[in-house]
């Protein structure tokens, strides 16, 4: 006997998501909202209440559609499409499991395919820019020393914002070496080593406050602990100053701290695995486009600087393949 789907929905949120799987509140509401709009996409299609919906009124078309759907209609970009689907994959991969007589559409679900897609380009602040932030924020003030304290310990660490969010004074470890553990994607713990800087803006921030043995390290008033929100907001606040504009903006964000960290360590002569544990990337491939990003930039300065024997500012300038005719008609021909 097919399993109904309602019981299907809640086995799959309660105990195979957040139990089997192990997964954080946050990426259980990711899988909740796909589930939820594709739901109600359905329900629509077939003019019919969510309550009465089948498991075989969500077919194979009816996913193709959706994934149509998001483009054309809500608008949503080829990334979040993919991530919608990757979605859904798991869904339709544990009613297999449940139900073995919808395979068949499973399996055709599971082979619709990832649309191709360039990456992100990642932005980072250059180390005289991170100089010049920290210079420009406030010293007075009732918050002054949280927010520094704040932004100091997301360009020490290169901490997620839900890490930061997330940090308690117990996950804090100020003797030297000091360092804080930090509680990541998929339920994962990892450490890294904190700078004197950081120790002791910590331990200024938590005896102004007066702060128990326990509890959250960055707070809002009355000792709530800041959400997501709340930091992008001050992140925000202190650094939109360091935007730019032009064809390839850069919007100073949290996460630009991560970069920041990430292409600084690399700078600094960090090897990658290092840096992949430091950051707690699951794909050493994560880490590899910062690398990319620093020798990019490197050979760029490199071609700045460089000097040719007998050759005129102007000529150094040019690029030689531009001019090569030969190599020019090769390249149109491909």
């Amino acid at each position: 006997m097919t399993p109904a789907l309602g019981l299907l929905m809640q086995s799959y949120f309660t105990d195979h998501l957040a139990v089997q799987k192990g997964l954080r509140l946050g990426s259980i509401r990711s899988y909740r909202d796909t589930i939820r709009l594709f739901l109600c996409f359905v329900s629509e299609q077939r003019r019919s209440p969510i309550s009465s919906l089948t498991l075989q009124d969500l077919s194979f078309e009816q996913v193709l559609a959706f994934l149509k759907h998001l483009e054309q209609e809500r608008g949503n970009c080829v990334r979040t499409r993919n991530q919608r689907r990757a979605a859904l994959n798991t869904f339709f991969a544990y009613i297999a499991t449940r139900a073995p007589e919808a395979l068949a559409t499973c399996q055709r679900i599971a082979a619709i395919p990832v649309k191709r897609t360039s990456l992100p380009d990642t932005y980072y602040l250059e180390r005289e820019e991170v100089t010049a932030l920290f210079r420009s924020l406030p010293r007075e003030g009732r918050l002054a020393l949280r927010d520094r304290t704040l932004l100091l310990f997301l360009y020490n660490t290169g901490a997620r914002v839900q890490e930061a969010a997330d940090l308690r004074i117990e996950h804090l470890e100020l003797a030297k070496p000091a360092k804080v553990r930090l509680h990541g994607k998929g339920d994962k713990w990892r450490l890294c080593p904190l700078w004197d800087e950081t120790v002791k803006q910590l331990e200024r921030l938590l005896a102004e406050r007066g702060a128990p043995a326990s509890g959250s390290v960055f707070c809002a008033s009355r000792h709530r602990p800041l959400t997501r929100f709340g930091i992008y907001k001050i992140v925000r606040r202190h650094a939109a100053s360091w935007d730019t504009g032009g064809p390839q903006p850069r919007h100073v964000t949290p996460h630009l701290f991560r970069h920041t960290a990430a292409v600084h360590l690399l700078e600094s002569g960090v090897e990658v695995n290092v840096i992949r544990g430091w950051l707690g990337h699951v794909s050493l491939d994560t880490t590899n486009r910062y690398a990319e990003l620093t020798l990019r930039a490197k050979a760029e300065a490199l071609r700045t600087c460089e000097l040719g024997s007998g050759t005129s500012a102007a000529s150094r300038a040019r690029i030689a393949w531009k001019h090569d005719k030969t190599l020019l008609e090769w390249l149109n021909s491909l």
